[in-house]
């Protein structure tokens, strides 16, 4: 049963129905419109909402941020995703909306709120960050029937893109004078090394190797999961991997199988050592001489140090995953094998990463190629 009346401020609807959760009687009233011809449309748009399950009592925009958090993001997303997430509602979309409520929001009002970020000059990665955390949380308000749409659909955020930065990594024949530094340098920095150089594992999955995840008979490692350096509790210390593609079997060389069972002999030695000041319960392969992760700070320091004993230019440690796919391009792997070995998504990421590179080596091959044909065809041609 629907009532209006008219007030000095504009008319008003009263509309008595059962809410299709509680079977209670409820009742939603609205005012303000100039006609009573607009009231009598709102209220008719309010019972569309309703029979097709649209969740009509509305509640305001930070208060469903906090619960999408809670109730479906933490425990289900990796902690600094959920960090990033919370940074976003916390330092950008509240300040902005304030105490809006859900239902409010409407697409030319979020594009001025995309719009207010590029003016406060924060880079188009940067807003393309917030928005992707405010359209995720939108997207599941419409998917559990708290907005018909979502208002994120649509946007446009200008600015120019932040271009690719050089892909850095060691050049091949300079690897030995790595190494040979890093062995110098420490033991356990040297075990790290070798093996991000010979698998291109990120260096989160490799300082979440455990022995359990690899097999020497077979020359395989399992690439299952991160290490969240950050981490205040051995619980929270191992983590998904970055992506659904990330999880992966790799083979080694067998030159790594043999580094690996003396690394085998040199922890067991430290364990007897030091009985039980050693982490036995992390079963880590690349650690502290005490069984506990490598610190990252630790690790990106050594590897500084390294690369200026070897008389090699600055590179990040991700530039070891990098090196390592130069080296199989060089050996001529194909690009599918290359993008299962780096768990990426695609092929496509795999060679738009590594475009330039293998057009170098390409060419490279080319100019091997014509050598040996002038070699073949000396003395053949006409005079």
């Amino acid at each position: 049963m629907a009532t209006f009346t008219k007030h000095s401020t504009g008319w008003e609807y009263r509309y008595v129905y059962k809410d299709p959760i509680t079977k209670k009687k409820r009742e939603k009233s609205k005012r303000g419109f100039a006609r009573k011809a607009d009231a009598e449309n709102d209220l008719v748009e309010f019972k569309r909402q309703l029979a097709i399950g649209i969740e009509v009592i509305d509640m305001p925009l930070k208060d469903y941020l906090a619960s999408w958090l809670n109730d479906y993001k933490k425990g289900t997303v990796r902690k600094n995703t959920l960090l990033s997430h919370q940074n976003n509602i916390n330092t950008h979309i509240i300040p902005y909306f304030k105490n809006i409520l859900l239902k409010e929001i409407k697409p030319i009002m979020y594009q001025k709120f995309i719009n207010s970020l590029l003016e406060n000059e924060y880079s188009r990665r940067t807003v393309e960050i917030v928005h992707s955390t405010m359209h995720n949380d939108l997207e599941k308000a419409v998917t559990i029937g708290k907005l018909e749409k979502n208002p994120c659909n649509g946007v446009e955020i200008k600015g120019p893109r932040k271009k690719k930065g050089e892909i850095k990594f060691i050049d091949s024949d300079k690897v030995p004078d790595l190494l040979k530094a890093a062995y110098e340098y420490g033991y356990i920095y040297w075990i790290f090394i070798k093996v991000l150089l010979e698998t291109g594992m990120r260096k989160g999955e490799a300082a979440a190797l455990q022995w359990t995840d690899i097999n020497l008979k077979e020359m395989t490692i399992d690439i299952n999961k991160t290490l969240d350096f950050s981490a205040d509790e051995d619980e929270e210390l191992f983590g998904d991997t970055k992506t659904f593609n990330s999880p992966r079997i790799i083979k080694i060389s067998q030159s790594l199988v043999n580094d690996l069972k003396d690394h085998i002999k040199y922890q067991n030695r430290n364990k007897l050592n030091m009985n039980d000041n050693y982490h036995h319960e992390l079963n880590l392969v690349l650690c502290r001489d005490n069984g506990n992760f490598m610190p990252k700070s630790s690790l990106f320091n050594a590897f500084e140090r390294i690369l200026k004993r070897a008389d090699l230019p600055s590179v990040p440690i991700h530039g070891l995953r990098h090196t390592h796919a130069v080296i199989m391009l060089e050996a001529e792997v194909d690009m599918k094998y290359l993008q299962e070995r780096l768990g990426h998504g695609s092929m496509r990421i795999t060679s738009d990463v590594y475009l330039h590179i293998s057009k170098k080596l390409e060419a490279r091959n080319m100019d091997k190629y014509e050598d040996k044909l002038n070699t073949l065809f000396v003395g053949s041609q006409k005079k």
